[in-house]
């Protein structure tokens, strides 16, 4: 599986519901199933995708439908703050912050100590540092409105719950895979892809394959939908690699990035073992974006700024000057040129 940039820009709109001008819904939803990660509900803020259905089309049955599955007798709490979880920690939490940097949106963290700060750019917005996982767990509480995760902490975390919505799912940085490995030696050795792992004849209920792993969420349901029978899991958050070294596990279920620390520790992935690619993304609860016209007017800032960078990371400005009797002559000049053929966007400046 792999995350699909946005290919429009990013608005926010909202159209005036039938059932209470005051609870506006959002413009248009897609939906996108992934079999080993919760239901993805793909917010489309220009209109141009045409799989989206627009709310404005929907008959007044099919909008209380959607209401009611996203109030379903709860609201956002009276807090009038809005709240974005940041990783507090690692290399995910230094790449966010560069990232808000480059947006313009520079965190303002008075006290590192604590865990409260604020983007004085965005108003009446509250940062708060946090693990991953439980941003995604305040989320759910509806103590966050916004959170930026990897899409694995995302997957494993987020449990199905369909009030999470990944609003941006490719911010461009925190890039990993999470990938079965197993050894390359010994009953391993000649073992090349999940089908052939799942097909030997040393797993048994008496003698299961043992896998270790941190995602105690995706594991087994990747592993059940491939076939293995025999199975079981422990739980470990770090160190994995050397889990089949120590005997105490056959294969491992991990981030995998580069893939140097499974080759130093003789351990190898194999075709199909792949469960999902990953890189960071900005999250929302469907029912703060629902019923807070802040947190869309907030979300709306970040994501075009977000959009705005990234289009921009493969684009140079070049200045020159050239000699010429007319603007026109110097960009028939230049134009003329097949090294510049590709140029976009030429701006001629006649000196006064």
């Amino acid at each position: 599986m792999s995350l699909s940039r946005l290919q429009q820009p990013c608005y926010l709109q909202q159209c005036p519901s039938v059932l209470s001008p005051s609870i506006p819904l959002l413009c248009s939803f897609s939906f996108r199933v992934s079999p080993y990660s919760q239901r993805q509900i793909r917010l489309h803020f220009d209109g141009h995708t045409s799989s989206a259905a627009a709310c404005c089309s929907l008959s007044q049955q099919q909008q209380s439908q959607i209401l009611s599955s996203v109030t379903n007798g709860s609201t956002v709490s009276d807090r009038k703050e809005i709240r974005l979880g940041l990783p507090s920690k690692g290399r995910m939490a230094a790449d966010t912050l560069d990232l808000l940097k480059d947006c313009q949106l520079s965190v303002k963290h008075v006290n590192p100590r604590q865990y409260v700060a604020e983007i004085p750019q965005l108003t009446n917005l509250e940062v708060w540092f946090q693990r991953p996982k439980d941003i995604v767990r305040k989320l759910l509480s509806g103590d966050l409105d916004l959170g930026i995760v990897g899409f694995d902490t995302f997957s494993e975390f987020g449990l199905g719950n369909e009030d999470l919505i990944i609003v941006h799912d490719a911010l461009g940085y925190g890039e990993c895979r999470l990938s079965i490995a197993i050894p390359k030696y010994g009953i391993f050795e000649n073992i090349n892809s999940l089908r052939e792992l799942a097909q030997m004849p040393q797993w048994t209920t008496e003698k299961p394959l043992r896998v270790a792993t941190g995602f105690s969420h995706l594991g087994p349901k990747f592993m059940k939908d491939n076939g293995f029978t025999h199975v079981t899991f422990s739980t470990a958050d770090g160190a994995l690699e050397a889990a089949p070294a120590m005997g105490i596990a056959d294969a491992i279920l991990d981030l995998v990035s580069s893939g140097t620390t499974l080759k130093e520790n003789n351990l190898k992935e194999i075709e199909g073992g792949v469960v999902l690619e990953s890189q960071a993304v900005l999250v929302a609860t469907r029912k703060s974006l629902i019923q807070r016209e802040d947190v869309r007017s907030i979300t709306k800032e970040i994501l075009e700024r977000f959009e705005a960078h990234l289009r921009a990371g493969g684009q140079f400005t070049v200045t020159a000057n050239m000699r010429g009797s007319s603007t026109e002559e110097v960009a028939a000049r230049v134009l003329s040129q097949p090294s510049l053929s590709g140029l976009q966007g030429l701006v001629l400046h006649h000196p006064i």
